[in-house]
Formats: C-alpha cells, sequence, structure tokens
C-alpha cells in the first residue's frame, strides 16, 4: 500500500509538473497577445479586434493538436511545444542588406521583405508598381486608406476564409499576426512578374515566434503570380506560423508559389486558403527544402462553377527533416476541375507526410478530381506516410487517387556510371528528373527559374552526400543478371 500510495505521489508530481511546465510556455502566447491587442488598442477597427479575441479563445480551448487529431495522426508536436518561443520584437534590419540581396528573385515586379515579422522597408524594393498592382505591408493599409477600397476591401476579406474552428493554428496567427502583406490586383489588369514576399527570421540569440498574415485580391479577370519566401538568418530555433488567404475574382489566373528553406531547427506551419470564384484558374506550387519541422497545408475551395485549381508540390528532405502536407480540395459548384501533383524525396531518417483529400459537395455535379503522389526514399530509414482520401456526395462526377512509393533503381545509376558520368552527378541527374515533373508545371517564367536553382542547389547537395554515404556499386555481371531475371 504504501508503494502504491509513493506512485501515485510520483504520478501526481510528475502532472503538476507537467501543467506547470504548460501554463510557463502559455505565458510567453499570452504575452504575444497582450501586446498585440495593447499596441494596436483602438487604432485596429473593432470588427478586427473581433477577430483576434475569437482566434485567442479558440487556440486556448484547444491548445497544439496532438497526435490523436485526426489530421495530425503522422506528426508529434510534443518536442516544439515545449519550446518558449518568444514574440519577435520589431528592430533595425539594415545590417542584413548584404544577405537579403543574395535571397532576392530576379526579375520580380516588386520584392517586400519582412524580419521576424515585421515590414522592412530600408530592404524592400517597390520600385514603379505595374497599372493595377496595389502592394502594401498590412500593417500600414489600415492607415493609408486601401482597406476601404470597394469591391476589394481588406475587411470584405481578412479572416472571412481561413478556418479558425477547425485550424488552431490559423487561429493563433490570427490572434497574434501584427504584419504581413497586402496584394490587390485590379479588374483585368495583367501583371508580367511575380510580387516576392520574402520572411526573414533572425533570431539573433533568441528562440522567436513570427505569425506573417497575407492576403491577396485578384479581382476578375486579373492575372498575377506571388512567391511566398521563408528563410532563417543564423541557426537559432524559430516557429514561423503564416495565414495566407487568395480571392480569385471570376475569370482570375493566379499562380502562388511557397519557397520553405529555413535552418534545420525551424518549425514552420503555413496555411495557404483559396476562395475561387466562377472560371477562375488558380495554381498553387509549394516547395519544402528547409526545416525541422514542416507542416504545408493547402485548401482550396472551389466555389464558382467551372472553376480550375493546380496544386503541384516538391518536398526534399534529409537528416531528421520531418516534412507535413495536408491538402484539402473542396469542390462546392458543378464542372470544376482540379488536379492534385505532389513528389517527396526523402534521405537519411527523414519523415515524410502527403494526407490529400478531396471533397466533392453535393451540387458539385460533373466534378473532375485527380490526386497522384509519388515518393522516392534513398534510405531504408527514410520514411514516408501517403493518405489520398475522397469524400463524394455528388453523383455525376470523375474523381481518381493514387500513390507510390518507391527508390532509385541501381540499374539505372549503373547505367550512367558506365557512360562515364561521376556517381554523383549520375545521382543527381536521376534525382533532377524526378523534380523536373513538378517543373513542368510551372508557368510563370521568373518563378519558375528562381524555384529551379534552388532544387537544383539542394538536389546538388543531396546527391553528393547520397554518394559519400553509398557502398559500391554492382558490377556488370549483377546488372546483366538482373536483366535477365526481369
Amino acid at each position: 500500500m504504501k508503494r502504491n500510495r509513493k506512485t501515485k505521489g510520483n504520478t501526481a508530481g510528475l502532472r503538476q509538473d507537467k501543467m506547470a511546465s504548460t501554463a510557463e510556455r502559455m505565458v510567453n502566447y499570452l504575452d504575444a497577445y497582450n501586446h498585440v491587442t495593447g499596441e494596436a488598442g483602438a487604432k485596429e477597427p473593432v470588427w478586427l479586434r473581433q477577430l483576434r479575441e475569437d482566434g485567442w479563445a479558440r487556440f486556448t480551448a484547444k491548445g497544439f493538436p496532438t497526435t490523436h487529431d485526426e489530421d495530425w495522426r503522422f506528426t508529434n508536436l510534443a518536442t516544439v511545444a515545449k519550446i518558449p518561443y518568444r514574440r519577435a520584437a520589431k528592430s533595425e534590419a539594415g545590417h542584413l542588406a548584404k544577405e537579403i540581396d543574395g535571397l532576392r528573385l530576379e526579375g520580380a515586379a516588386c520584392q517586400l521583405v519582412f524580419v521576424n515579422g515585421h515590414f522592412a522597408p530600408e530592404l524592400s524594393e517597390m520600385g514603379n508598381l505595374p497599372k493595377g498592382l496595389e502592394v502594401c505591408a498590412l500593417k500600414r493599409a489600415f492607415d493609408c486608406g486601401l482597406e476601404t477600397c470597394a469591391p476589394g476591401g481588406i475587411e470584405q476579406h481578412l479572416g472571412r476564409y481561413a478556418d479558425v474552428r477547425r485550424d488552431v493554428f490559423a487561429a493563433l496567427n490570427t490572434a497574434l499576426w501584427e504584419d504581413g502583406a497586402y496584394l490587390r490586383i485590379r479588374r483585368g489588369a495583367v501583371i508580367e512578374h511575380p510580387v516576392h514576399l520574402l520572411y526573414v527570421s533572425a533570431g539573433a540569440g533568441e528562440q522567436i515566434m513570427t505569425h506573417p498574415r497575407t492576403l491577396v485580391v485578384a479581382e476578375e479577370h486579373s492575372h498575377a503570380s506571388v512567391v511566398e519566401d521563408y528563410i532563417s538568418i543564423g541557426e537559432e530555433a524559430a516557429f514561423s506560423n503564416a495565414v495566407t488567404e487568395l480571392v480569385a475574382g471570376e475569370g482570375a489566373v493566379v499562380s502562388h508559389f511557397l519557397v520553405e528553406r529555413e535552418n534545420l531547427a525551424a518549425f514552420n506551419v503555413s496555411t495557404l486558403r483559396i476562395e475561387q470564384a466562377r472560371a477562375a484558374n488558380v495554381s498553387s506550387h509549394s516547395l519544402l527544402l528547409g526545416g525541422g519541422i514542416v507542416r504545408n497545408n493547402v485548401h482550396p475551395v472551389l466555389a464558382g462553377e467551372g472553376t480550375e485549381c493546380l496544386i503541384n508540390g516538391l518536398f526534399v528532405g534529409a537528416g531528421k527533416q520531418h516534412l507535413d502536407n495536408y491538402m484539402m480540395v473542396e469542390h462546392a459548384r458543378p464542372q470544376g476541375s482540379s488536379r492534385q501533383f505532389y513528389n517527396g524525396i526523402l534521405a537519411g531518417h527523414a519523415r515524410g507526410v502527403f494526407h490529400g483529400r478531396i471533397v466533392v459537395h453535393k451540387d458539385a455535379q460533373k466534378t473532375d478530381a485527380k490526386q497522384t503522389n509519388r515518393n522516392l526514399l534513398l534510405s531504408d530509414t527514410a520514411r514516408i506516410d501517403t493518405k489520398p482520401q475522397l469524400e463524394i456526395h455528388a453523383d455525376d462526377v470523375k474523381c481518381t487517387h493514387g500513390a507510390t512509393i518507391g527508390q532509385m533503381e541501381e540499374e539505372q545509376l549503373f547505367y550512367l556510371r558506365s557512360r562515364g558520368i561521376a556517381e554523383p552527378a549520375a545521382r543527381n541527374l536521376l534525382l533532377g528528373a524526378f523534380a523536373a515533373e513538378c517543373l513542368d508545371r510551372m508557368i510563370e517564367p521568373a518563378a519558375r527559374a528562381f524555384v529551379e536553382k534552388l532544387i537544383e542547389q539542394r538536389l546538388h547537395d543531396l546527391a553528393l552526400t547520397q554518394s559519400e554515404q553509398a557502398g559500391p556499386l554492382p558490377s556488370e555481371e549483377e546488372v546483366q543478371s538482373w536483366e535477365e531475371v526481369g
């Protein structure tokens, strides 16, 4: 009995310690919330303060998701939930100019730079904006009058699409965002070059958290492309929790690129919520190259008749990286078409997740939807969890899904080596061919060239590492015997 009482006492003590630790971590988020709401005070309109309150209430009620939540069953956040991230204070960013210059997108229409969640005008390049394009730091938009412009007003769209009830990270962002980008593409405007949004984490010795917010409003029959780019300067752990709401009006054509290339101590959650009107055509391209734990949420709603949506992505992981991709495509109206293509390359002990869900609502007759996930594992310890899913409530639809998992073919590698190609170059060629499937779906030239360079460098480094770790290649006799058996 004494032993049992002691055990119970130890258990109770551990629970108290755990609760105290959780409460201590929550203090940082509460401090950030009090600072954001206190600093804004009466400057923010009532509707925005209400959005913040609703988001904070949802976050405090639900807390961080666990593996018991179906949408998070493959990603354990227990480790990152223990890190006492602190709100990143605004500071001078001019000393980062040299590093930022090497990160820019050549040929961009304009480039907005945010350092630790705050707009850095001294690092940004606005230049002469193309006719029909309005760009502003979101915080400044409330002061310069853009929010009153109809029909693309901020109040009409901000916070109206991201689901704070279902997504706790969207709720946290809604409560804590301090700045971000506001883009409005006027009706009929054709913006030939991409807008580059560069979000930089530069912790300077602290474990910081940032909550960037982006709102893109593409009015009727407009054309534009946007590149969201997340990078780290330094090796500190940082938590980036970004939410983007993209509204595509009737007949609009929009390409959105997400590039995640932070350091391996980074925890990155990005949520892209797309709302498409009649005949709108939206492409989402995701490139996950960095980060320790990364969660990429893409949620398009095809709310108008005859809409088209492409979700295209590539994730490359090594070491102990964890790259989680969650896609939910909602077909709400008839004659919508959607395509999902995601390729994953994993080495070392990296783990990838693809959870793709297509929901066809009752009124979405004549829907045509396809979902494909292809994965290449470069080691026996790499792991992929793939879960394609269909939820169909209409009876006149065409929906398919599929997933494949494979390894690099030694025969192909040997063939290239036998033609005088060095092993690292041979591996790089094979990886490049696999990644090229995603590149081929990117139409915007400047954005594609920018992404292609990043992929080439990442695959080059990965192929070099793999070659150093790989054992000797099979002999010509072994390859011949395999071919005979095949």
